[in-house]
């Protein structure tokens, strides 16, 4: 009998996960909360070996074509004057100028065509209880019937419903960095073409992000602070507390705040990061920021994403189906490609949101200093695709060899 495989989430991990699974000759099914795939969103990045992940998986001309590429990072004083200007490439690297650039819309909808065919998709319902014995994982459901399943795996985000059903509370495994990220779509692009402007301010920074491909650029406003509490769902909650954090600020700030009130896709939450010592428990499993969120500034997430979802249906394939083998394997293959990513992080939040005057000059007059610095500048940007590019990926066996199966 083919195995099932109930998955949480329907964004980057889990579509990618679908895909492996069928690839492999099991039987996916993925169930979303929000009632239908949801589009926009800022640019992602794809690294190394993830690019390896969806060339494999036939994606790669669709996401190629996609891919934003975004010329120069400019940074400015309150006045809009040029205070410092760099390349990405200059501070990220990129292997054989390999790697991508694409809206996270844009992404999750590739997958999604990728997979439509092959994969059950159940929108609009969640996963409420798991209860696993012998025969498998009983999952009951929101709105829908309850299934039996050969095991469940949690793709569904840094606030993973699984991981807290399976797991325990998100407390448990979310380490904050000090930061609030809010971001949404603007109708004004200021003229610019692939490009970010951003403004510091201590602690704060705000911008555009405006890229080719895409309808209407991105604003970004993110501050440092402690801990804050609010509620997910409450984007006027939300709204209110960025506004606060960025009283008095200038710039562009205010049409910035304006601009966020009357946005219809407002994304914000903390910068934060999940760690745990294991990723599996008897027949559930976590893949992507559910596992393993590396955190917003480090750019990797997507990368996990996809490389997890690799790995984790391979060693399923390889393990003949056997989850009590494959889940540990799991762990091993990735838990120091994890660990080694999610360290880039510390580095970036100090770099786009310095916390004092100092600081903040400090940062424009080194990003502007870097196309001189030669083996400085190699330094830099070797650190981030060491971390993104350090995984072979290895060749796994299909389950039920000689079957063919599409993809």
């Amino acid at each position: 009998m083919t195995p099932t495989v109930l998955i949480s989430g329907s964004s980057i991990a889990g579509p990618a996960l679908a895909y492996w699974l069928h690839h492999h000759g099991f039987r996916p099914v993925v169930v979303e909360r929000a009632p239908a795939l949801r589009r926009g969103g800022y640019p992602i990045d794809i690294r190394t070996c993830a690019v390896d992940v969806v060339e494999r998986m036939g994606v790669l001309p669709q996401l190629r074509a996609a891919h934003v590429d975004t010329q120069r990072v400019t940074f400015v004083d309150a006045r809009g004057r040029v205070t410092g200007r760099v390349r990405p490439d200059e501070i990220v690297g990129s292997p054989a100028k390999r790697d991508l650039e694409v809206p996270r819309g844009e992404l999750a909808h590739v997958l999604y065509e990728r997979t439509r065919n092959d994969v059950e998709y159940v929108f609009d319902d969640t996963i409420t209880a798991i209860e696993q014995d012998g025969d498998g994982a009983h999952v009951t459901l929101r709105r829908g019937r309850p299934r039996t399943v050969d095991l469940v795996v949690g793709a569904d985000g840094l606030h993973s419903n699984v991981r807290g059903i399976a797991f325990g509370p998100e407390r448990e495994f979310r380490h904050d960095l000090g930061y609030y990220f809010a971001g949404f779509s603007l109708d004004d692009g200021r003229g610019l073409d692939r490009e970010v402007v951003m403004h510091n301010s201590p602690g704060r920074v705000a911008g555009w992000y405006a890229v080719g491909g895409q309808e209407r650029p991105t604003a970004m406003l993110a501050f440092a602070s402690p801990e804050l509490r609010f509620d997910h769902t409450d984007l006027d909650q939300q709204r209110d507390l960025v506004t606060q954090a960025f009283a008095g600020a200038g710039w562009e700030v205010p049409r910035l705040l304006a601009a966020m009130r009357e946005a219809d896709d407002l994304f914000f939450d903390s910068v934060s990061q999940i760690r745990m010592p294991r990723w599996s428990r008897g027949r559930v499993a976590l893949v992507g920021d559910a596992a393993y969120a590396p955190a917003l500034l480090s750019g990797q997430g997507t990368t996990l994403a996809l490389v997890g979802a690799y790995v984790l249906a391979g060693e399923l394939a390889a393990a003949g189906g056997d989850h009590r083998v494959a889940f540990p394997a799991y762990e091993r293959a990735l838990r120091g490609f994890v660990e080694r990513n999610q360290a880039v992080a510390h580095t970036g939040g100090a770099a786009l949101i310095p916390g004092s005057r100092t600081r903040i000059w400090l940062r424009d007059r080194i990003v502007s200093l870097l196309p001189l610095l030669g083996p400085a500048k190699r330094l830099v940007a070797a650190r981030m695709a060491r971390a993104a590019g350090g995984l072979v990926l290895r060749d796994y066996p299909r389950l039920m060899a000689g079957e063919e199966r599409r993809g």
